[in-house]
């Protein structure tokens, strides 16, 4: 016979599912875990997570979403830094999530749902790199071009294991030239 539960508000249970899909799909990966284990580590009965997400893409984006919301409140805390420091904070930050990277990534493909978060992810870091260059004074005439560098650089950086002296080496050069940009 199933022990009686506490009434639990409909978002504390979703941010319950959520924290535990996190756990998993971090440590284990997307494909490693079915809506099953997430179920039984959430603590509720596998056709409940239906009540709250559409399919497991969605609770991918969920977990998506908390995780940068995480990130960004943390990111406050280097937001003075250098240039170069807050580059390299979110490089690592984002290795952290290595399989959520590489989950996004495979499921973009195959999911219209995570290709438009994924879309979304490089509109807001390039808007980032975007507000870095115009207030550096940078050409308005290489100005795409220079956003879409600084984007792509930031996920090579986390798709090819580099050292932390290559990391370093790299998110200098890189923002050597989104601070010195000369105007034109």
């Amino acid at each position: 016979m199933p022990r009686n539960k506490r009434p639990q508000a409909s978002e504390e249970k979703r941010a319950e599912i959520v924290a535990a899909a996190r756990e998993l799909f971090v440590d284990a990966g997307y494909d490693a875990t079915p809506m099953g284990r997430l179920a039984a580590a959430a603590g509720v009965a596998a056709n409940t997570i239906y009540w709250y997400f559409a399919d497991k893409d969605d609770v991918l984006i969920a977990v998506l979403d908390a995780v940068m919301t995480d990130a960004w409140a943390e990111y406050q805390s280097v937001a003075a830094e250098p240039i170069a420091e807050r580059l390299l904070w979110v490089v690592r930050q984002l290795q952290q999530m290595n399989r959520l990277v590489s989950t996004v990534h495979a499921r973009a493909e195959r999911s219209p749902a995570v290709a438009q978060w994924h879309a979304n992810f490089h509109q807001l870091t390039a808007s980032v790199f975007r507000f870095e260059l115009e207030s550096s004074g940078a050409d308005t005439a290489t100005l795409d071009a220079e956003v879409t560098i600084g984007v792509f650089a930031i996920e090579g950086l986390l798709t090819h294991p580099l050292d932390e002296d290559q990391q370093r080496a790299i998110c200098d050069v890189l923002a050597a030239r989104l601070i010195s940009a000369p105007p034109q």
